[in-house]
Protein backbone atom coordinates (compact mmCIF):
# COMPACT_ATOMS: atom_id res chain seq x y z
CA UNK A 1 0.00 0.00 0.00
CA UNK A 2 2.82 2.39 0.89
CA UNK A 3 4.45 1.65 -2.50
CA UNK A 4 1.15 2.36 -4.30
CA UNK A 5 0.73 5.69 -2.49
CA UNK A 6 4.34 6.59 -3.33
CA UNK A 7 3.84 5.82 -7.03
CA UNK A 8 0.64 7.89 -7.17
CA UNK A 9 2.42 10.80 -5.50
CA UNK A 10 5.27 10.62 -8.01
CA UNK A 11 2.77 10.57 -10.91
CA UNK A 12 0.98 13.72 -9.69
CA UNK A 13 4.32 15.42 -9.10
CA UNK A 14 5.36 14.70 -12.67
CA UNK A 15 2.07 16.02 -14.06
CA UNK A 16 2.40 19.16 -11.96
CA UNK A 17 5.96 19.64 -13.21
CA UNK A 18 4.91 19.26 -16.86
CA UNK A 19 2.08 21.70 -16.39
CA UNK A 20 4.66 24.30 -15.46
CA UNK A 21 6.23 24.09 -18.92
CA UNK A 22 5.01 26.51 -21.59
CA UNK A 23 3.06 25.31 -24.62
CA UNK A 24 6.15 25.36 -26.84
CA UNK A 25 7.83 22.68 -24.74
CA UNK A 26 10.49 25.06 -23.36
CA UNK A 27 11.10 25.49 -19.68
CA UNK A 28 10.30 28.93 -18.22
CA UNK A 29 13.34 31.14 -18.48
CA UNK A 30 15.10 29.01 -21.14
CA UNK A 31 17.01 30.95 -23.80
CA UNK A 32 17.59 30.10 -27.46
CA UNK A 33 21.23 29.62 -28.44
CA UNK A 34 22.34 32.93 -29.98
CA UNK A 35 24.19 31.00 -32.69
CA UNK A 36 22.27 29.07 -35.29
CA UNK A 37 23.65 26.10 -37.23
CA UNK A 38 24.70 27.18 -40.72
CA UNK A 39 22.79 24.16 -42.04
CA UNK A 40 19.59 25.69 -40.58
CA UNK A 41 20.47 29.22 -41.66
CA UNK A 42 20.87 28.15 -45.28
CA UNK A 43 17.56 26.27 -45.17
CA UNK A 44 15.66 29.57 -44.72
CA UNK A 45 16.59 30.70 -48.22
CA UNK A 46 13.89 29.74 -50.73
CA UNK A 47 14.96 31.69 -53.81
CA UNK A 48 14.10 35.20 -52.61
CA UNK A 49 16.10 37.64 -50.46
CA UNK A 50 15.78 36.69 -46.80
CA UNK A 51 16.11 39.48 -44.18
CA UNK A 52 17.87 38.29 -41.04
CA UNK A 53 16.32 39.26 -37.74
CA UNK A 54 16.19 37.59 -34.38
CA UNK A 55 12.68 36.45 -35.22
CA UNK A 56 13.51 35.18 -38.72
CA UNK A 57 16.41 33.20 -37.23
CA UNK A 58 14.09 31.62 -34.64
CA UNK A 59 15.57 33.51 -31.69
CA UNK A 60 19.22 33.33 -32.73
CA UNK A 61 21.27 36.37 -33.68
CA UNK A 62 24.07 34.93 -35.80
CA UNK A 63 26.54 32.12 -36.39
CA UNK A 64 29.81 30.84 -35.02
CA UNK A 65 32.31 28.69 -36.84
CA UNK A 66 35.76 28.33 -38.33
CA UNK A 67 37.00 30.63 -41.07
CA UNK A 68 37.97 28.90 -44.34
CA UNK A 69 38.51 31.98 -46.54
CA UNK A 70 41.95 33.45 -47.18
CA UNK A 71 42.54 36.57 -49.27
CA UNK A 72 46.35 36.51 -49.07
CA UNK A 73 46.59 34.70 -52.42
CA UNK A 74 44.34 37.28 -54.14
CA UNK A 75 42.16 34.61 -55.68
CA UNK A 76 38.94 34.93 -53.69
CA UNK A 77 35.96 37.15 -54.37
CA UNK A 78 36.75 40.39 -52.56
CA UNK A 79 34.99 41.10 -49.27
CA UNK A 80 33.81 37.56 -48.52
CA UNK A 81 34.39 35.96 -45.13
CA UNK A 82 33.58 32.24 -45.40
CA UNK A 83 32.70 30.39 -42.22
CA UNK A 84 31.75 26.74 -41.75
CA UNK A 85 30.34 24.62 -38.93
CA UNK A 86 28.88 21.16 -38.41
CA UNK A 87 26.20 21.75 -35.82
CA UNK A 88 23.14 20.13 -37.38
CA UNK A 89 22.92 16.40 -38.12
CA UNK A 90 26.73 16.31 -38.32
CA UNK A 91 26.36 18.00 -41.74
CA UNK A 92 29.12 20.42 -42.67
CA UNK A 93 27.87 23.66 -44.23
CA UNK A 94 29.41 27.03 -44.98
CA UNK A 95 28.18 30.56 -45.53
CA UNK A 96 29.80 33.56 -47.21
CA UNK A 97 29.41 36.87 -45.35
CA UNK A 98 30.29 40.08 -47.16
CA UNK A 99 32.05 42.35 -44.65
CA UNK A 100 34.17 44.28 -47.16
CA UNK A 101 37.92 44.78 -47.01
CA UNK A 102 38.10 43.52 -43.40
CA UNK A 103 37.55 39.97 -44.67
CA UNK A 104 41.28 39.89 -45.43
CA UNK A 105 42.01 40.18 -41.69
CA UNK A 106 40.93 36.58 -41.15
CA UNK A 107 42.66 33.36 -42.14
CA UNK A 108 41.70 29.67 -42.14
CA UNK A 109 41.55 28.31 -38.59
CA UNK A 110 40.25 31.50 -36.99
CA UNK A 111 37.22 30.82 -34.79
CA UNK A 112 34.68 33.63 -35.01
CA UNK A 113 31.19 34.66 -34.05
CA UNK A 114 29.19 36.85 -36.42
CA UNK A 115 26.08 38.87 -35.55
CA UNK A 116 23.87 38.64 -38.63
CA UNK A 117 20.93 40.74 -37.42
CA UNK A 118 20.20 43.41 -40.00
CA UNK A 119 21.77 41.47 -42.84
CA UNK A 120 20.08 39.97 -45.88
CA UNK A 121 20.72 36.48 -47.22
CA UNK A 122 20.70 36.38 -51.03
CA UNK A 123 22.38 34.73 -54.00
CA UNK A 124 24.94 36.84 -55.81
CA UNK A 125 26.70 35.38 -58.85
CA UNK A 126 25.31 32.00 -57.85
CA UNK A 127 26.76 32.06 -54.33
CA UNK A 128 24.51 32.23 -51.26
CA UNK A 129 25.84 35.00 -49.04
CA UNK A 130 24.88 37.46 -46.33
CA UNK A 131 25.10 41.15 -47.21
CA UNK A 132 24.58 44.28 -45.15
CA UNK A 133 26.68 43.13 -42.20
CA UNK A 134 29.24 45.49 -40.70
CA UNK A 135 32.78 44.26 -40.08
CA UNK A 136 32.31 45.07 -36.39
CA UNK A 137 29.78 42.23 -36.22
CA UNK A 138 32.65 39.74 -36.42
CA UNK A 139 34.46 38.75 -33.22
CA UNK A 140 37.50 36.47 -33.32
CA UNK A 141 37.49 34.18 -30.29
CA UNK A 142 40.44 31.92 -31.17
CA UNK A 143 42.94 31.15 -33.92
CA UNK A 144 44.87 28.14 -35.18
CA UNK A 145 41.90 25.78 -35.09
CA UNK A 146 42.45 22.56 -37.05
CA UNK A 147 40.18 22.19 -40.07
CA UNK A 148 39.50 18.48 -40.70
CA UNK A 149 40.40 17.39 -44.23
CA UNK A 150 37.21 17.13 -46.26
CA UNK A 151 38.00 14.95 -49.28
CA UNK A 152 35.10 15.29 -51.71
CA UNK A 153 34.92 13.62 -55.15
CA UNK A 154 34.25 16.16 -57.87
CA UNK A 155 31.12 14.27 -58.93
CA UNK A 156 29.60 14.93 -55.50
CA UNK A 157 30.13 18.67 -55.82
CA UNK A 158 28.75 18.74 -59.35
CA UNK A 159 25.66 16.84 -58.23
CA UNK A 160 24.96 19.03 -55.19
CA UNK A 161 27.05 22.24 -55.18
CA UNK A 162 24.82 23.93 -52.59
CA UNK A 163 26.04 21.41 -50.01
CA UNK A 164 29.70 22.29 -50.52
CA UNK A 165 29.80 25.98 -51.43
CA UNK A 166 31.74 28.20 -48.99
CA UNK A 167 33.33 25.16 -47.31
CA UNK A 168 36.91 23.95 -47.53
CA UNK A 169 37.20 20.86 -49.72
CA UNK A 170 40.09 18.98 -51.28
CA UNK A 171 40.17 17.32 -54.68
CA UNK A 172 42.58 14.43 -54.32
CA UNK A 173 44.86 13.13 -57.07
CA UNK A 174 43.81 15.85 -59.47
CA UNK A 175 45.39 15.83 -62.91
CA UNK A 176 44.85 18.42 -65.62
CA UNK A 177 43.03 17.72 -68.87
CA UNK A 178 44.72 18.21 -71.25
CA UNK A 179 48.13 17.26 -69.88
CA UNK A 180 49.85 20.59 -69.25
CA UNK A 181 52.75 21.81 -71.34
CA UNK A 182 55.79 23.18 -69.48
CA UNK A 183 54.59 26.72 -70.21
CA UNK A 184 51.03 26.21 -68.90
CA UNK A 185 50.12 28.06 -65.70
CA UNK A 186 47.20 28.23 -63.26
CA UNK A 187 45.81 31.50 -64.64
CA UNK A 188 42.25 31.19 -65.94
CA UNK A 189 39.95 28.17 -65.91
CA UNK A 190 41.58 24.74 -66.01
CA UNK A 191 39.92 21.33 -66.00
CA UNK A 192 41.07 18.96 -63.26
CA UNK A 193 40.12 15.28 -63.17
CA UNK A 194 40.22 13.45 -59.82
CA UNK A 195 38.99 10.10 -61.13
CA UNK A 196 35.34 11.02 -60.56
CA UNK A 197 34.84 13.73 -63.13
CA UNK A 198 36.19 16.94 -64.64
CA UNK A 199 36.02 19.98 -62.38
CA UNK A 200 36.97 23.59 -63.09
CA UNK A 201 39.86 25.14 -61.19
CA UNK A 202 39.48 28.93 -61.37
CA UNK A 203 42.44 31.27 -60.89
CA UNK A 204 42.28 35.04 -61.20
CA UNK A 205 44.99 36.67 -63.32
CA UNK A 206 46.03 38.73 -60.29
CA UNK A 207 46.43 35.68 -57.99
CA UNK A 208 49.89 35.39 -56.45
CA UNK A 209 50.32 31.90 -57.95
CA UNK A 210 48.65 32.57 -61.34
CA UNK A 211 51.97 32.27 -63.17
CA UNK A 212 53.02 29.01 -61.48
CA UNK A 213 53.55 26.02 -63.79
CA UNK A 214 50.97 23.25 -63.60
CA UNK A 215 51.96 19.91 -61.97
CA UNK A 216 51.27 16.44 -63.31
CA UNK A 217 49.17 15.53 -60.29
CA UNK A 218 48.34 17.24 -56.99
CA UNK A 219 45.84 17.62 -54.18
CA UNK A 220 43.96 20.89 -54.50
CA UNK A 221 42.48 22.51 -51.38
CA UNK A 222 40.11 25.43 -51.78
CA UNK A 223 36.58 26.76 -51.50
CA UNK A 224 33.66 26.30 -53.87
CA UNK A 225 32.33 29.32 -55.78
CA UNK A 226 30.54 29.67 -59.15
CA UNK A 227 31.09 30.61 -62.78
CA UNK A 228 28.30 31.97 -64.97
CA UNK A 229 28.02 30.08 -68.24
CA UNK A 230 26.88 31.26 -71.66
CA UNK A 231 23.46 29.78 -70.85
CA UNK A 232 23.20 32.12 -67.83
CA UNK A 233 23.40 29.15 -65.47
CA UNK A 234 26.02 28.95 -62.74
CA UNK A 235 28.44 26.03 -62.48
CA UNK A 236 30.60 25.35 -59.41
CA UNK A 237 34.35 25.75 -59.49
CA UNK A 238 37.18 25.42 -56.99
CA UNK A 239 39.21 28.42 -55.94
CA UNK A 240 42.64 27.75 -54.55
CA UNK A 241 43.17 30.41 -51.92
CA UNK A 242 46.96 30.42 -51.58
CA UNK A 243 50.02 28.47 -52.81
CA UNK A 244 49.87 26.20 -49.72
CA UNK A 245 46.59 24.80 -51.06
CA UNK A 246 48.54 22.92 -53.75
CA UNK A 247 50.06 19.63 -52.49
CA UNK A 248 52.29 18.26 -55.23
CA UNK A 249 51.96 14.51 -55.78
CA UNK A 250 53.77 14.03 -59.07
CA UNK A 251 55.37 16.09 -61.77
CA UNK A 252 55.10 13.27 -64.33
CA UNK A 253 52.37 10.93 -65.56
CA UNK A 254 52.98 7.16 -65.45
CA UNK A 255 50.82 5.23 -67.88
CA UNK A 256 49.78 1.59 -67.39
CA UNK A 257 49.98 -0.35 -70.66
CA UNK A 258 47.59 -3.03 -69.33
CA UNK A 259 44.65 -2.75 -66.92
CA UNK A 260 42.48 -5.46 -65.36
CA UNK A 261 38.91 -5.31 -66.65
CA UNK A 262 37.22 -8.51 -65.40
CA UNK A 263 37.53 -12.15 -64.38
CA UNK A 264 35.69 -15.46 -63.97
CA UNK A 265 36.68 -17.23 -60.75
CA UNK A 266 34.35 -20.22 -60.86
CA UNK A 267 32.85 -21.55 -64.10
CA UNK A 268 29.41 -23.13 -64.02
CA UNK A 269 30.18 -26.11 -66.21
CA UNK A 270 31.06 -29.44 -64.55
CA UNK A 271 33.70 -30.16 -63.55
CA UNK A 272 34.52 -26.58 -62.62
CA UNK A 273 38.29 -26.90 -62.99
CA UNK A 274 40.32 -25.68 -65.97
CA UNK A 275 37.96 -22.78 -66.55
CA UNK A 276 39.15 -19.66 -64.70
CA UNK A 277 40.28 -16.67 -66.72
CA UNK A 278 41.06 -12.97 -66.42
CA UNK A 279 40.19 -10.23 -68.90
CA UNK A 280 42.56 -7.34 -69.57
CA UNK A 281 42.43 -4.18 -71.64
CA UNK A 282 45.45 -2.83 -73.52
CA UNK A 283 45.96 0.93 -73.39
CA UNK A 284 48.62 0.81 -76.10
CA UNK A 285 49.83 -1.50 -78.86
CA UNK A 286 51.93 -4.31 -77.36
CA UNK A 287 54.18 -6.93 -78.92
CA UNK A 288 54.81 -9.29 -76.00
CA UNK A 289 57.84 -10.83 -77.70
CA UNK A 290 59.48 -7.41 -77.60
CA UNK A 291 57.98 -6.07 -74.34
CA UNK A 292 56.98 -8.97 -72.09
CA UNK A 293 54.65 -8.71 -69.10
CA UNK A 294 53.42 -11.20 -66.53
CA UNK A 295 50.24 -11.78 -64.52
CA UNK A 296 50.25 -13.16 -60.96
CA UNK A 297 47.26 -14.43 -59.01
CA UNK A 298 47.32 -14.79 -55.23
CA UNK A 299 44.86 -16.18 -52.71
CA UNK A 300 44.80 -16.56 -48.94
CA UNK A 301 43.17 -19.96 -48.67
CA UNK A 302 44.32 -21.21 -45.27
CA UNK A 303 44.55 -24.76 -46.67
CA UNK A 304 47.20 -23.73 -49.19
CA UNK A 305 50.94 -23.75 -48.52
CA UNK A 306 52.76 -21.69 -47.49
CA UNK A 307 50.36 -20.48 -44.79
CA UNK A 308 50.29 -17.14 -43.05
CA UNK A 309 50.93 -13.61 -44.27
CA UNK A 310 52.75 -13.60 -47.64
CA UNK A 311 56.17 -12.37 -46.51
CA UNK A 312 57.35 -12.62 -50.11
CA UNK A 313 54.30 -10.83 -51.44
CA UNK A 314 53.25 -11.72 -54.96
CA UNK A 315 56.33 -13.99 -55.18
CA UNK A 316 55.08 -16.30 -52.39
CA UNK A 317 54.62 -19.26 -54.74
CA UNK A 318 53.37 -22.69 -53.64
CA UNK A 319 49.62 -22.88 -54.09
CA UNK A 320 49.23 -19.29 -52.94
CA UNK A 321 50.48 -17.44 -56.03
CA UNK A 322 50.75 -18.45 -59.68
CA UNK A 323 52.46 -16.62 -62.56
CA UNK A 324 51.59 -16.44 -66.25
CA UNK A 325 54.31 -15.09 -68.55
CA UNK A 326 53.04 -12.98 -71.44
CA UNK A 327 55.92 -13.22 -73.92
CA UNK A 328 54.34 -14.06 -77.27
CA UNK A 329 51.53 -12.53 -79.30
CA UNK A 330 50.33 -8.98 -79.85
CA UNK A 331 47.40 -6.80 -78.78
CA UNK A 332 46.18 -3.48 -80.13
CA UNK A 333 45.38 -0.36 -78.15
CA UNK A 334 41.82 -0.61 -76.81
CA UNK A 335 41.63 -4.38 -77.32
CA UNK A 336 40.48 -6.88 -74.67
CA UNK A 337 42.57 -9.98 -74.18
CA UNK A 338 42.49 -13.04 -71.93
CA UNK A 339 44.87 -14.96 -69.67
CA UNK A 340 44.10 -17.92 -67.44
CA UNK A 341 43.75 -21.56 -66.53
CA UNK A 342 41.34 -22.26 -69.34
CA UNK A 343 43.10 -24.36 -71.96
CA UNK A 344 39.78 -25.08 -73.71
CA UNK A 345 38.92 -21.34 -73.96
CA UNK A 346 35.29 -21.83 -72.85
CA UNK A 347 33.18 -18.98 -71.51
CA UNK A 348 31.64 -20.81 -68.57
CA UNK A 349 33.19 -24.23 -68.04
CA UNK A 350 32.69 -27.62 -69.65
CA UNK A 351 29.83 -27.70 -72.16
CA UNK A 352 29.70 -23.91 -72.59
CA UNK A 353 30.33 -21.71 -75.62
CA UNK A 354 33.84 -21.47 -77.02
CA UNK A 355 35.36 -18.01 -76.86
CA UNK A 356 38.48 -18.99 -78.77
CA UNK A 357 37.55 -16.11 -81.09
CA UNK A 358 38.60 -13.77 -78.28
CA UNK A 359 42.17 -12.52 -78.01
CA UNK A 360 43.97 -15.13 -75.87
CA UNK A 361 47.58 -14.51 -74.87
CA UNK A 362 47.93 -17.40 -72.39
CA UNK A 363 45.49 -20.30 -71.98
CA UNK A 364 46.63 -23.41 -70.13
CA UNK A 365 45.39 -26.02 -67.67
CA UNK A 366 46.79 -24.88 -64.31
CA UNK A 367 45.53 -28.14 -62.81
CA UNK A 368 48.24 -30.01 -64.71
CA UNK A 369 50.86 -27.30 -65.27
CA UNK A 370 52.90 -25.31 -62.78
CA UNK A 371 53.23 -21.56 -63.05
CA UNK A 372 55.87 -19.87 -65.19
CA UNK A 373 58.67 -19.84 -62.64
CA UNK A 374 56.27 -19.23 -59.77
CA UNK A 375 53.44 -21.36 -58.41
CA UNK A 376 52.65 -25.06 -58.06
CA UNK A 377 50.06 -27.00 -60.05
CA UNK A 378 46.72 -25.60 -58.89
CA UNK A 379 43.31 -25.93 -60.56
CA UNK A 380 41.76 -23.33 -58.25
CA UNK A 381 43.75 -20.09 -58.50
CA UNK A 382 40.91 -17.79 -57.50
CA UNK A 383 38.70 -18.58 -54.53
CA UNK A 384 35.15 -19.65 -55.15
CA UNK A 385 32.41 -17.45 -53.79
CA UNK A 386 33.54 -16.66 -50.28
CA UNK A 387 34.21 -13.38 -48.50
CA UNK A 388 36.34 -15.12 -45.87
CA UNK A 389 39.53 -14.92 -47.92
CA UNK A 390 41.06 -12.40 -50.31
CA UNK A 391 42.18 -13.03 -53.87
CA UNK A 392 44.51 -10.81 -55.79
CA UNK A 393 45.34 -10.24 -59.45
CA UNK A 394 48.35 -8.17 -60.48
CA UNK A 395 50.07 -7.22 -63.74
CA UNK A 396 53.83 -6.60 -63.91
CA UNK A 397 56.19 -5.23 -66.51
CA UNK A 398 58.78 -7.86 -67.39
CA UNK A 399 58.93 -11.50 -66.32
CA UNK A 400 60.64 -11.21 -62.90
CA UNK A 401 58.60 -10.84 -59.72
CA UNK A 402 60.09 -10.55 -56.23
CA UNK A 403 58.66 -9.38 -52.92
CA UNK A 404 59.68 -5.84 -53.85
CA UNK A 405 58.43 -5.73 -57.43
CA UNK A 406 55.74 -3.09 -57.92
CA UNK A 407 52.86 -4.02 -60.27
CA UNK A 408 51.31 -1.69 -62.83
CA UNK A 409 47.73 -2.71 -61.93
CA UNK A 410 46.11 -4.61 -59.06
CA UNK A 411 42.66 -5.85 -58.12
CA UNK A 412 41.89 -7.41 -54.72
CA UNK A 413 38.70 -9.33 -53.90
CA UNK A 414 37.74 -9.73 -50.27
CA UNK A 415 39.16 -8.07 -47.15
CA UNK A 416 39.96 -11.10 -45.00
CA UNK A 417 42.57 -13.78 -44.57
CA UNK A 418 46.30 -13.63 -43.85
CA UNK A 419 47.06 -10.83 -46.27
CA UNK A 420 48.94 -8.10 -44.36
CA UNK A 421 51.14 -7.71 -41.30
CA UNK A 422 52.23 -4.23 -40.25
CA UNK A 423 55.03 -5.35 -37.92
CA UNK A 424 56.62 -7.48 -40.64
CA UNK A 425 55.76 -5.00 -43.40
CA UNK A 426 54.57 -8.07 -45.24
CA UNK A 427 51.82 -8.30 -47.81
CA UNK A 428 50.90 -7.62 -51.42
CA UNK A 429 52.30 -4.53 -53.10
CA UNK A 430 49.83 -2.29 -54.86
CA UNK A 431 50.14 0.16 -57.76
CA UNK A 432 48.93 3.73 -58.08
CA UNK A 433 45.51 3.05 -59.57
CA UNK A 434 41.94 4.27 -59.34
CA UNK A 435 41.64 2.30 -56.08
CA UNK A 436 45.08 2.30 -54.50
CA UNK A 437 47.86 4.73 -53.66
CA UNK A 438 51.46 3.89 -52.86
CA UNK A 439 51.59 7.16 -50.89
CA UNK A 440 48.48 8.27 -49.01
CA UNK A 441 47.24 11.21 -51.11
CA UNK A 442 46.00 13.12 -48.06
CA UNK A 443 48.55 12.41 -45.32
CA UNK A 444 51.46 11.78 -47.75
CA UNK A 445 52.51 8.77 -45.64
CA UNK A 446 53.93 5.77 -47.59
CA UNK A 447 51.52 2.81 -47.83
CA UNK A 448 52.86 0.39 -50.45
CA UNK A 449 50.80 -2.65 -49.40
CA UNK A 450 47.16 -3.67 -49.63
CA UNK A 451 45.27 -3.00 -46.34
CA UNK A 452 47.90 -0.46 -45.36
CA UNK A 453 46.61 3.06 -44.72
CA UNK A 454 43.82 3.95 -47.13
CA UNK A 455 44.39 0.90 -49.38
CA UNK A 456 41.30 -0.96 -48.20
CA UNK A 457 39.06 -1.02 -51.29
CA UNK A 458 38.23 -4.50 -52.57
CA UNK A 459 35.65 -6.34 -54.60
CA UNK A 460 33.08 -8.53 -52.89
CA UNK A 461 31.70 -11.85 -54.04
CA UNK A 462 28.54 -13.58 -52.84
CA UNK A 463 28.64 -16.72 -50.74
CA UNK A 464 28.18 -19.65 -50.78
CA UNK A 465 28.71 -19.82 -54.54
CA UNK A 466 29.47 -17.49 -57.40
CA UNK A 467 29.46 -20.15 -60.13
CA UNK A 468 29.11 -18.63 -63.55
CA UNK A 469 29.56 -15.01 -62.48
CA UNK A 470 31.87 -12.88 -64.60
CA UNK A 471 32.99 -9.81 -62.66
CA UNK A 472 33.03 -6.90 -65.08
CA UNK A 473 34.93 -3.87 -63.81
CA UNK A 474 33.24 -0.87 -65.40
CA UNK A 475 35.45 2.21 -65.60
CA UNK A 476 37.08 4.62 -68.05
CA UNK A 477 40.84 4.87 -68.56
CA UNK A 478 42.02 7.92 -70.49
CA UNK A 479 45.00 6.90 -72.63
CA UNK A 480 46.02 10.48 -73.31
CA UNK A 481 46.04 11.42 -69.62
CA UNK A 482 47.40 8.07 -68.50
CA UNK A 483 44.90 7.72 -65.67
CA UNK A 484 41.43 6.62 -64.67
CA UNK A 485 38.91 9.39 -65.28
CA UNK A 486 36.06 7.20 -64.04
CA UNK A 487 37.04 4.77 -61.31
CA UNK A 488 36.24 1.09 -61.84
CA UNK A 489 33.13 -0.29 -60.17
CA UNK A 490 31.99 -3.86 -59.68
CA UNK A 491 29.35 -5.29 -62.00
CA UNK A 492 28.35 -8.92 -62.15
CA UNK A 493 27.29 -10.83 -65.26
CA UNK A 494 25.48 -14.10 -64.54
CA UNK A 495 26.71 -16.16 -67.46
CA UNK A 496 24.83 -19.08 -68.95
CA UNK A 497 26.32 -22.11 -70.68
CA UNK A 498 25.15 -20.50 -73.93
CA UNK A 499 26.60 -17.04 -73.23
CA UNK A 500 28.86 -15.50 -75.90
CA UNK A 501 31.95 -13.31 -76.00
CA UNK A 502 29.98 -10.09 -76.50
CA UNK A 503 28.60 -10.39 -72.96
CA UNK A 504 32.12 -9.94 -71.65
CA UNK A 505 33.12 -7.06 -73.89
CA UNK A 506 30.05 -5.04 -74.85
CA UNK A 507 27.74 -2.67 -73.01
CA UNK A 508 24.15 -3.83 -72.66
CA UNK A 509 20.92 -1.85 -72.17
CA UNK A 510 18.44 -2.67 -69.41
CA UNK A 511 16.16 -4.45 -71.87
CA UNK A 512 18.75 -7.18 -72.40
CA UNK A 513 18.00 -8.55 -68.94
CA UNK A 514 21.44 -7.72 -67.58
CA UNK A 515 22.22 -5.32 -64.75
CA UNK A 516 21.15 -1.71 -65.58
CA UNK A 517 24.10 0.40 -66.63
CA UNK A 518 26.29 -2.66 -67.09
CA UNK A 519 29.41 -1.51 -68.89
CA UNK A 520 32.90 -2.87 -69.36
CA UNK A 521 36.15 -1.10 -68.67
CA UNK A 522 37.02 1.04 -71.66
CA UNK A 523 39.73 3.37 -72.82
CA UNK A 524 39.28 6.84 -74.30
CA UNK A 525 41.63 9.46 -75.69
Amino acid sequence: MKRLILNISLLFSALFFLAGCDKTGNFPGAEVNPHIAIYDLRSFYKGADYPLTKESMLGSTGVTGVVVSDHSGKNMTAGLLMVQNKWRLNELRGIAINIGADASNYVPGDSVTVNLVGGVMKRIDGLLQVTGVNASAVVKVASGKTIPVNRVPSSYILANPDKYESTEVVLVKGGFDPIPAPTDTYSGDKLVNDGFGNFTLHTEAAATFAGTSLPGMANFFGVVEYTKGTDDNYAPHLRIRRPQDIILLSSTVTKAAIVISGFLAMPEGTPSTNGEYIQFLATQDINFAVTPYCVVTHNTNSAYQPTGVPVNGWATGGRRSYKFDLKTGTVAKGQYFYVGGNSNKLINGVGSTSIANGKWIVAKNTGSSAGDGLGDINADLLLNGTSAFADGIAVFEGLTVTKNTVPIDVIITGPNGAIYNLAQEAGLRIANTDWYDIINPVTLVPQPLYKQGSNTICLSRPAPTNAGFFYKLGGVYNIRLGRWVTARSQNRVDLEITSVLDELEKEFPVSSGTIPGLAPTKVVE
